[in-house]
């Protein structure tokens, strides 16, 4: 990708190789990982995925749009790590500063919404655990799967 890993998301690669076996990839979605985890309809990536929407959204410049750099829909010092299947929504990683923010086709990119991917983990975490305590009300387990109303 030609740009350096932020540490959080290079030990969390390292630890967790999300990619699909190879027979399991679709070349017709623009991302591709294991669906319904953190969320309905989002997952997280695994490096093929991850490298494949960076490509997608990286631009020559560095940001886009390019008039508009203090406050672009992308810049290629975030890498993404959590998308829909199409690539049109997801969280990323800020390489300068670590930080989260999050990114949807058509509206305003998030930067900093998380201060760093062990908070956003976090999160995650206390979402499962009310969902576990059955007070989450979107989602619920059945038969040991998360289920999303």
């Amino acid at each position: 990708m030609g740009i350096s890993l932020h540490g959080d998301l290079r030990t969390w690669l390292l630890q967790n190789n999300l990619d699909l076996p190879e027979e399991d990839v679709d070349d017709e979605v623009a991302c591709c990982g294991f669906d319904g985890f953190p969320d309905e309809g989002s997952f997280f990536l695994g490096i093929r995925a991850l490298e494949r929407l960076y490509a997608n959204r990286s631009t020559p410049g560095g940001f886009d749009p390019p008039d508009q750099p203090d406050n672009p829909f992308w810049r290629n010092e975030w890498i993404p790590f959590l998308s829909d299947q199409d690539g049109w929504m997801g969280k990323f990683i800020d390489v300068r500063d670590g930080r989260v923010g999050s990114w949807c086709v058509g509206e305003v990119t998030v930067t900093g919404e998380y201060e760093s991917l062990a908070q956003y983990f976090d999160s995650v975490a206390e979402t499962l655990t009310r969902i576990a305590d059955g007070s989450y009300p979107v989602c619920r387990f059945t038969e040991g799967r998360l289920v999303w109303s």
